[in-house]
């Protein structure tokens, strides 16, 4: 059974820097894609950032370039993704995704809120 597990969201001042974790299972996780996902309150999910299995980053909107930067450890089965600088636009929910050579699965999600 797949699971991806994040953690590490939670509620920071403008400015401050989170690192969200999302470890999976169930699959190879040395061999998949592992991207980030955020979702806004009203609006459409988007690409935040992706790995692929050679290390090959493409980050997503250009709002968060210079930010964050997504890392993996297969060691640990995890991916990483270090947000600093953030912003009350940054406020949503942050999605794991795995893309596998047959399918994607998605995390659960963790709410990460921006505010002071």
């Amino acid at each position: 059974q797949v699971q991806l597990v994040e953690s590490g969201g939670g509620l920071v001042q403008p400015g401050g820097s989170l690192r969200l974790s999302c470890a999976g299972s169930g699959f190879t996780f040395s061999s998949a894609t592992m991207s980030w996902y955020r979702q806004a309150p009203g609006k459409e999910r988007e690409l935040v950032a992706e790995i692929t299995r050679a290390g090959v980053i493409t980050n997503g909107a250009d709002s968060i370039k210079g930010r964050f930067t997504i890392s993996r450890d297969n060691g640990k089965n995890t991916v990483y993704l270090q947000m600093n600088s953030l912003k009350p636009d940054d406020t949503a929910i942050y999605y794991c995704n795995a893309k596998t050579l047959f399918r994607a699965y998605w995390g659960q999600g963790t709410q990460v809120t921006i505010s002071s």
